[in-house]
């Protein structure tokens, strides 16, 4: 088999593929296992493809994301959520009915600076799409792929008797409880593989902010979901007792609900605080998916079929990566917390995993597309009376436990399980 991952493209998406899967298994010290299969990465990567629910292939596209034409270029929009989609006609002027081509008409009649400040303006996502910066994406690999620092002081901390994880009892997360704070794709990605791993993920979602079925059971996997404000007692309460918090909300947010590394640190000494954002920490007020890095970085223009309209990557990469990557540094973070002690902050962005792309050996033209035999890599699951069939585990040797119905669980730790001798 060809070690080469087949997710077609001018930039190195496979080889960046391969080093994100492989960065876990190194982590965990997982040497016995066979290498990872590259057609099975391929199709955990493009996992909204394989996803089928009841039979059906859900709608993971809004008509409102996408790439727009305007008077003096392109810009990219993104608005999946109905809050998103709102706000995009809100800034441009257009009712609360109004459809994809009202979009198209408006757009194309204003600049792509002023339509990025009207939608922003009121709470909206777009971006211009632009040519790549190599001296800013220079300065951006000038700090680790995934930064790692110590953040406070706190006594070893070993949790591997607690046994709570879903997983046997050889998994090498046994015993780690993780609160998953995050939302779409790259968060939950880093707290899936987490919870393959054996660590117990509790996912908590605020009360009045639905997730798409989907997106959920796309990357739901092994993980319990409750619905909690993060104000309250309860969600202090978990934090006091998780080993990892992984934080997926704009750094201005997490500011205001309370919920900042530093304020996470001085309250729950020995806490890991593991942290993804769109753009970076430098931008604490600026939302973003991986389709908007894609466009503002350069790499839309990159993938351009034609050198004027604008492309994209095979699979949504960005996220894809920095969730595994994360992951990896979360598992040896564990590892040194076990043997050093401390308090740790963690963290990469959507914006650096790409400037680490656009730095990789590229290709004049993609190579052809090649069919991969989708039932090899799947799995299906029943989840509260529905058949759900995802891709299934990137990682070799680790297979995934059914999502949950999105927020059905109670917020809250499961008991230790007593051990045998």
């Amino acid at each position: 088999m060809s070690t080469s991952v087949p997710l077609p493209s001018r930039l190195a998406t496979g080889d960046l593929a391969l080093a994100s899967v492989t960065a876990v298994l190194r982590a965990i010290g997982e040497s016995t296992h066979a290498d990872p299969n590259p057609d099975r990465i391929a199709m955990a990567y493009r996992s909204d493809r394989l996803l089928r629910i009841d039979g059906e292939p859900p709608s993971v596209w809004s008509p409102f994301s996408g790439f727009w034409r305007a008077g003096d270029g392109w810009l990219r929009t993104h608005g999946n959520y109905p809050h998103h989609a709102l706000a995009l006609r809100r800034g441009l002027g257009l009712s609360a009915d109004a459809d994809a081509d009202d979009l198209r008409a408006a757009l194309a009649a204003a600049s792509v600076v002023d339509s990025v400040a009207r939608i922003t303006s009121v709470g909206g996502l777009a971006v211009a799409v632009a040519q790549e910066n190599p001296n800013y994406d220079a300065t951006l690999r000038s700090h680790p792929l995934v930064e790692v620092r110590r953040i406070g002081e706190a006594p070893r901390r070993s949790t591997r008797s607690r046994g709570t994880g879903q997983a046997g009892p050889t998994a090498p997360l046994r015993g780690i409880r993780v609160l998953d704070l995050t939302r779409v794709i790259a968060g939950p990605i880093c707290t899936r593989t987490l919870a393959v791993l054996g660590a117990e993920v509790l996912r908590i979602d605020p009360p009045r902010l639905d997730e798409p079925e989907w997106q959920h059971f796309d990357t739901g996997h092994g993980k319990r979901s409750a619905r909690l404000h993060a104000r309250s007692a309860q969600m202090t309460s978990l934090l006091k007792d998780a080993d990892v918090v992984v934080l997926g909300y704009r750094p201005s947010a997490l500011a205001r609900l309370g919920l900042s590394p530093e304020l996470l640190a001085e309250q729950h000494p020995g806490l890991i605080i593991a942290q993804l954002s769109a753009w970076g920490t430098a931008y604490p007020d600026r939302a973003g998916f991986d389709s908007l890095v894609q466009a503002e970085s350069g790499i839309a223009m990159t993938e351009s079929p034609d050198g004027e309209r604008p492309g994209a990557l095979p699979a949504q990469a960005l996220d894809h990566s920095a969730g595994y990557l994360l992951a990896a540094a979360v598992c040896e973070t564990l590892r040194r917390r076990m043997d050093e002690g401390g308090t740790w902050h963690v963290e990469t962005s959507l914006r650096r995993v790409a400037a680490e792309l656009l730095a990789m050996p590229r290709r004049d033209e993609p190579r052809p597309e090649r069919e991969i035999d989708a039932a090899a890599h799947s799995q299906e699951f029943l989840v509260d009376g529905r058949s759900v069939v995802t891709a299934a585990s990137a990682l070799p040797g680790f297979s995934f436990a059914a999502p949950h119905p999105w927020g059905g669980d109670h917020a809250r730790w499961l008991p230790p399980r007593t051990e045998r001798a």
